[in-house]
């Protein structure tokens, strides 16, 4: 059998399995068509059906305690539960047919079922349901109705889609309506939160707006939460105390809200059901005295509540005292105390509630510092991390990477962006970008301008001054090159040592993302990224003199041993050949001593390029020591490599040196050992190189030698040496 036949069969079965449901609910409504539980007895004669049925409900029993099998999403999960309603439905059209038929009082409970399923599950599976429904209805009515009378089935069908039709319009509507004022509700409790911490001037306006990244959003949000709890109990404790020491019937602080129009209750205590919880005028009866005057108001014997704005309707009221609540000269709200006796406050209960608003006064204070210093750790923070995340990376890509994350962590932006400054060659280069146009602004290049860019590393100095892009004509990079729907801007400049090594470019499309106390941690933060990208440079260059000749720019004798191996493990795994050539300049002593070391210098890098240039970029030239060089050639047999290796000795034998003692020319011998025929392992095949290079200068250098050349020479050799042998020993 095939193996597509195999995977068919495999996936029939999983489906005959996770469908069983779906397969029992057919089974039943082919029995419906037939009549098959029109006069079901408990008899043998109907053991099938009684089979069937007991099966049916056992399946659904044990889905439904399952909670409608494993957890799933998507079409599978609606499956399931389609699955479950059509197989509850067969089980009651089987009632309807036991019953005596569609007249019977069952075909009502049809319809209650398929309101609870279409009800309760979302529209899709509400339409496979009421299909199912009408499948089922047509099975039953031709079972038991000639196939002409049609009418009644069409008012069963009419009333299953009514059903259906009323449940998913009415019921659903009023889940997504249900929903929808939570979300409303939910989202206005917050905003009520929000605006009261701004009351309160625990947070600023710029920070709980709703432009703001989302963890230092959730961060103010709790912490003015909790402020705002904080400053209500203590508020509460406050007009609880002074309402049972003064004997009052109510005492209530209003505060302004921004407008300075506006008196909003912040806190109340009182014994009376005629308060009203609204936003009062702030130039309404005796709370416009005190706000206009700024003054303690003391009232006695006022007629009712009618010049209370706070009242809704008549109370009574004998005495009323209203003080402002003042913070540095600045009105924030009034705090109001009356009672019903005809008692005029005293001098003494004025000084205390007074001083319970200086209280009020002292608890707010205290969260807003609470507020502060909380919101200055929670930055310090992160500045902390940002900074620690640039203290462990060593190359570039890991620099410009981790610069991202540490901006991320201090300011929101759109677009951020690194360039390098070339100062010989009056260049910029844009190196890595994050965020927005990362494909259009990386690996730019633009000479010096009147730019943003170009200005920061003149005068290292960042620019804009207020960190908005106020003139959209700004050039920043060049004017060719713009950012494009951009509120916020700045642009940093990487110091190190007093110089610019380039710039570090953050944009954002909300105003007043970069205000002072950004800048300056940013700035931080691009004094590091300068360092960090210095330090990189570094460790390349010490990288590059652990594996790299400082003469020929080749990799060295030890990079040579490491890359060979693995380029020797690669061939193994892929059953492909490797050649390994070792080469050696002849008589170089002599161009060092009758030209001088230099002119062997310059030879050394002319030979070096001539063998760099001559091989594909897979391959492998290092210098192995002193004179001598080493290639290794991929997928290359011997035959291969010794065409190389003639083309290398030529080119290197045209090359004219110059000296002052005149021109002159040098020549190179090479040997040739191919992976796996002349040898496995690493070392034995860098001998056996060696030792056709010794063989190629023994034959009169300027010449390539293969190891396999020197086999076949030693075994004909072996083959003319052993029969005069033979005959001596005769």
């Amino acid at each position: 059998m095939s193996r597509m036949a195999i995977r068919s069969l495999y996936h029939l079965r999983r489906l005959l399995i996770e469908r069983l449901g779906l397969l029992l609910a057919a089974l039943i409504g082919v029995l419906l068509q037939a009549g098959a539980f029109e006069r079901l007895q408990m008899n043998l004669d109907h053991a099938r059906e009684l089979a069937l049925l007991g099966g049916a409900t056992a399946l659904l029993g044990m889905r439904a305690l399952l909670g409608w099998r494993l957890p799933r999403t998507g079409l599978v999960q609606r499956l399931d539960r389609a699955e479950i309603g059509i197989l509850l439905l067969s089980l009651v059209y089987v009632g309807v047919q036991v019953a005596g038929g569609p007249e019977s009082w069952v075909q009502t409970l049809v319809y209650l079922v398929l309101a609870f399923l279409v009800g309760f599950n979302d529209r899709p599976v509400g339409v496979m349901v009421t299909l199912a429904a009408l499948g089922f209805q047509v099975l039953l009515h031709l079972a038991t109705q000639e196939l002409q009378l049609w009418q009644p089935l069409a008012v069963r069908a009419a009333f299953i889609l009514l059903f259906s039709t009323v449940n998913i319009i009415f019921l659903q509507v009023e889940v997504q309506r249900r929903r929808r004022e939570h979300h409303q509700k939910l989202a206005a409790e917050i905003q009520a939160m929000r605006d009261e911490a701004r009351d309160f001037r625990l947070v600023s306006p710029a920070l709980s707006s709703e432009g703001e990244a989302r963890d230092r959003a959730a961060m103010e949000c709790k912490l003015a939460q909790g402020a705002v709890e904080a400053i209500h109990h203590s508020m509460f404790f406050v007009l609880e105390l002074l309402k049972k020491s003064l004997d009052l019937q109510t005492c209530i602080l209003l505060w302004l809200d921004a407008s300075g129009q506006k008196l909003r209750i912040k806190e109340l205590v009182t014994d009376s059901n005629m308060v009203r919880e609204v936003p009062l005028s702030a130039q309404a009866g005796a709370l416009g005295g005190v706000v206009s005057s700024r003054l303690l108001l003391n009232l006695r014997g006022a007629r009712g509540a009618r010049g209370i704005p706070y009242y809704a309707g008549p109370e009574q009221v004998g005495a009323f005292l209203g003080v402002p609540v003042l913070e540095d000269g600045h009105l924030r709200g009034v705090l109001c105390a009356d009672r019903r006796e005809d008692r005029r406050f005293t001098e003494a209960e004025e000084q205390l509630i007074l001083q319970a608003s200086g209280q009020v006064l002292r608890a707010i204070q205290s969260e807003r510092v609470f507020a502060a210093v909380e919101r200055s750790k929670y930055e310090h923070e992160r500045f902390y991390r940002a900074s620690s995340m640039l203290n462990s990376v060593l190359t570039l890509g890991q620099v410009y990477d981790i610069a991202f994350g540490a901006a991320r962590e201090i300011a929101e932006f759109d677009f951020c962006g690194i360039t390098m400054v070339d100062r010989e060659q009056k260049r910029h280069v844009v190196c890595r970008v994050d965020g927005e146009g990362r494909e259009r602004f990386e690996g730019q290049e633009f000479r010096s301008n009147a730019g943003l860019v170009s200005m920061v590393v003149k005068n290292r100095h960042y620019l804009p001054a207020g960190g908005d892009f106020r003139e959209r004509d700004t050039v920043v990079f060049t004017r060719k090159l713009r950012l494009r729907g951009m509120e916020s801007l700045v642009v940093l400049p990487l110091i190190v040592q007093d110089t610019a090594i380039g710039t570090f470019v953050l944009a954002a499309r909300r105003r007043g993302s970069y205000t002072k106390k950004v800048r300056e941690m940013l700035g931080v933060i691009s004094n590091q990224i300068a360092v960090s990208i210095e330090n990189a440079k570094m460790y390349k260059k010490m990288e590059e003199m652990a594996t790299t000749d400082g003469l020929t720019n080749l990799p060295n004798h030890r990079t040579f041993q490491a890359q060979l191996s693995e380029m020797l493990h690669r061939a193994e795994r892929h059953g492909k050949p490797v050649s390994v050539v070792l080469s050696d300049i002849d008589k170089f002593k002599l161009v060092n001593d009758t030209y001088g070391h230099p002119v062997g210098d310059a030879v050394l890098r002319r030979v070096s390029a001539v063998l760099a240039d001559q091989v594909r970029k897979v391959d492998l030239v290092a210098r192995y020591g002193g004179e001598e060089f080493a290639m290794v050639l991929e997928e290359t047999e011997g035959q291969g490599a010794m065409l190389l290796c003639e083309r290398v000795r030529q080119e290197v034998a045209a090359q004219v040196m110059s000296s002052e003692k005149g021109p002159f020319r040098v020549t190179l011998s090479l040997g040739i050992a191919t992976y796996p025929v002349n040898g496995q392992e690493q070392q034995l095949l860098v001998e056996r190189a060696d030792q056709a290079l010794y063989a190629a200068k023994e034959g009169g250098r300027n010449r390539t030698v293969q190891y396999s050349d020197l086999q076949k020479a030693s075994a004909k050799h072996e083959e003319t040496v052993c029969p005069r042998h033979q005959c001596a020993s005769s």
